[in-house]
């Protein structure tokens, strides 16, 4: 079965720092661009940022382009959204998504997490 996890959300004060981690079963996460995701209460889907197969950075949001990076670890089939200096703005559902063959703002990607969720609140 082909699948997404999404791990590592929770509750953090504003500033503060979390890394979550999008784990793939039952595919070769290699051969796939994976980007996150996020959706706020009453908001659409945003696009946040896209790691690609070789390792290559695209970001789609410019209000996390300083505070959030990606990286993969094909090895153990893991992706991670590294997250700092948090704000409650940034208070989200949080997805991964995997697209064949290269990273894309919308929302056209093959495979998705069920998202975790993220809160940042004092």
């Amino acid at each position: 079965q082909l699948q997404l996890v999404e791990s590592g959300g929770g509750l953090v004060q504003p500033g503060g720092s979390l890394r979550l981690s999008c784990a793939a079963s039952g595919f070769i996460l290699s051969v796939y661009a994976i980007g996150w995701f996020r959706q706020a209460p009453g908001k659409e889907r945003e696009g946040l940022l896209c790691i690609s197969r070789s390792g290559g950075i695209a970001y789609y949001a410019d209000s996390v382009k300083d505070r959030f990076t990606i990286s993969r670890d094909n090895t153990k089939t893991t992706v991670y959204l590294q997250m700092n200096s948090l704000k409650p703005e940034d208070t989200a559902v949080y997805y991964c998504a995997a697209r064949f063959p290269s990273c894309g703002g919308g929302p056209e990607y093959d495979y998705w997490g069920q998202g975790t969720q993220v809160t940042v609140s004092s």
